[in-house]
């Protein structure tokens, strides 16, 4: 689990522990700048994350930012909106014939850590979708969206 205190606190109250990598992998892009090694990094701690989970068959959920994955909010959240967004549709196919899930939550910045832990809970859970995006709220709607 990669994320802020208040979705992990919300995670382990919906009984999503911190685990082994079969367990699943939670990432919560962090606030980064638009700076290229702040971009980078982030995304290679998500391809470590999500390489060492899918060897172990684990599913894999990233949370971004609505407003990132539209780049409302700078280049380099954008970045790594986008990156893991199409980091996850990657891997979803990849892993779709071992059945290993890899999915994308878009949140709007005042959802409810709670209930952003019950769709990660959802996600994470065996025969559920891949390769999707998920958006809570209607931030997404009307909007061109990647």
């Amino acid at each position: 689990m990669r994320c802020g205190p208040d979705l992990a606190d919300a995670l382990i109250s919906e009984g999503l522990a911190k685990g082994e990598p079969a367990d699943g992998v939670v990432f919560a892009a962090a606030e980064v700048g638009d700076d290229w090694e702040e971009v980078l990094a982030e995304l290679t701690a998500a391809f470590e994350l999500t390489r060492e989970a899918v060897r172990n068959e684990g599913p894999v959920v990233y949370v971004v930012a609505h407003d990132d994955l539209l780049g409302r909010r700078g280049p380099g959240r954008a970045m790594v909106a986008t990156g893991l967004l199409s980091g996850a549709r990657t891997a979803a196919v990849e892993q779709l014939k071992k059945g290993v899930a890899v999915n994308v939550l878009a949140v709007e910045q005042d959802s409810d850590p709670a209930s952003v832990a019950t769709w990660v809970a959802r996600l994470l859970e065996p025969g559920g979708p891949t390769g999707e995006i998920v958006h809570l709220g209607g931030a997404h709607l009307g909007k061109a969206l990647p």
